[in-house]
């Protein structure tokens, strides 16, 4: 990372003990993979994340995956990670899975859905359930990407389910007021700046909140994580843009040693 991307970071060491440090998984912490089953974050991760919570308010991964996934592939981080799966729709608490009211009605559709993909899926296309949610890969099977978008505007239509792009890949979700946006407002709205790091579509609803929480005097800082499938929405949205998940590792691992100096 060169020092003038280091220096759109300042706000963030300000005053680390109110600030919040929040982040994407898969394309942020983890290099995305034909197989998302196969996802991991890279090895340095638990402990640069265990070293951010040590110095910040809040440190927390926000991911489209299951918040068991997420607890998986973290639990070196230590207690003080807080993990929010299914873009908010989950969190993990005390170490129990909680599930937003709101989407427990959607189990039984996305169960549903999830069961027919499978049935109805060409070959090489993945489906991932996520309790009130599922996602479509297609990352193996590329010609099939039209069959997966037509598969999910079709259940969409059935259910009132919503479609989120991804990177080669839809998800449907439930209708609700609850994205990653949600969760950023609420993890860091006491707090007197806040970043949060990620690389799809499903990241634009938390650079929306920290907008709005930066109209309400917070220290914001966005940072895109791209690569040549990365929404251009994003990038143009972005204060500072890093090079796939290695360079974002680099930038949160010298927020860490940054703010670790600026306590002694």
């Amino acid at each position: 990372m060169d020092d003038v991307a280091f220096a759109r970071l300042a706000p963030l060491l300000r005053d680390p003990a109110t600030t919040a440090i929040l982040t994407d998984f898969d394309g942020t912490l983890s290099p995305i993979v034909t197989d998302p089953e196969k996802a991991v974050a890279l090895p340095a991760v638990p402990g640069v994340l265990a070293r951010l919570a040590e110095h910040y308010a809040a440190v927390a991964v926000v991911s489209g995956r299951p918040v068991t996934f997420l607890a998986r592939h973290l639990s070196g981080a230590g207690p003080s990670l807080r993990l929010f799966g299914v873009y908010g729709l989950e969190w993990m608490e005390d170490g129990v899975v909680r599930v937003a009211p709101e989407a427990e009605p959607w189990l039984a559709p996305a169960a549903d859905v999830a069961a027919a993909a499978r049935r109805e899926a060409p070959p090489g296309v993945g489906v991932e359930a996520k309790g009130a949610a599922l996602a479509i890969h297609w990352r193996r099977a590329p010609e099939a990407g039209s069959w997966a978008q037509a598969f999910a505007e079709d259940w969409a239509g059935r259910t009132g389910m919503l479609l989120q792009p991804g990177r080669r890949a839809l998800e449907l979700r439930p209708p609700l007021l609850i994205d990653k946006g949600q969760v950023v407002e609420a993890v860091a709205g006491a707090c007197s700046a806040a970043c949060f790091a990620g690389d799809d579509a499903g990241d634009l609803p938390a650079f929306a909140a920290l907008d709005r929480l930066a109209r309400r005097g917070l220290d914001i800082v966005k940072v895109a994580v791209a690569d040549e499938e990365s929404p251009g929405e994003l990038v143009a949205a972005a204060d500072v843009v890093v090079a796939g998940p290695v360079e974002a590792v680099a930038l949160l691992d010298a927020l860490a040693t940054a703010a670790a100096g600026a306590g002694k």
